[in-house]
C-alpha cells in the first residue's frame, strides 16, 4: 500500500510528516528549512523517492471565515509546482488552528520556545494528514 506525505507549508519551514504504509497513523518526519525553489524541489523529490508517495495532502491555510489569504495562494502555487515537477497528486486539506493547536501540545509538553519552533510545523504537518486519513475513513 502506499504512502501518503502531509505538508504544513510556511515562508521559512515545511513541515513534513508520512504515513505508515497502511495508511492508519501518520508520523512528524521533519522541517524543511526553505531555500530556493530548486533546494525545495531537491527535498521533496527525494522525500517522494524514500517513502514512495503518489499524494500530497497539503494543508490549505483559509481565513477563519473560510475565505483565501495571500497565504493560501503561496501554498497553491508551491504545490503546483511541485505537481509539476515531481508528477504527484495534490490534495487540499483545510488547515485552519492546527498550528495553534501544535503549539498548545508543544507547551503542555513543556517544550522550550526556542525548540517549538523546530517542531511546530512538523507536528502541524502530522495533525493536517490524520485528519485527513480520519475523514476517508483510512
Amino acid at each position: 500500500m502506499e504512502r501518503i506525505l502531509g505538508i504544513d507549508v510556511g515562508d521559512k519551514r515545511i513541515g513534513v510528516a508520512v504515513t505508515d504504509p497502511l495508511q492508519i497513523t501518520a508520523q512528524g518526519v521533519m522541517t524543511v528549512k526553505r531555500k530556493t525553489r530548486d533546494d525545495d524541489l531537491d527535498a521533496f523529490r527525494q522525500l517522494i523517492e524514500k517513502y514512495e508517495i503518489k499524494r500530497i495532502v497539503a494543508g490549505l491555510p483559509v481565513n477563519m471565515d473560510g475565505s483565501e489569504s495571500a497565504q493560501t495562494r503561496k501554498t497553491v502555487n508551491f504545490c503546483q509546482f511541485i505537481k509539476k515537477r515531481l508528477d504527484v497528486e495534490i490534495i487540499y486539506m483545510d488547515e485552519r488552528l492546527t498550528s495553534s493547536w501544535s503549539e498548545k501540545i508543544l507547551i503542555e509538553g513543556n517544550v522550550s520556545r526556542q525548540n517549538r519552533k523546530e517542531y511546530i510545523d512538523m507536528l502541524a504537518a502530522q495533525m493536517i494528514l490524520q485528519s485527513y486519513m480520519d475523514r476517508a475513513g483510512k
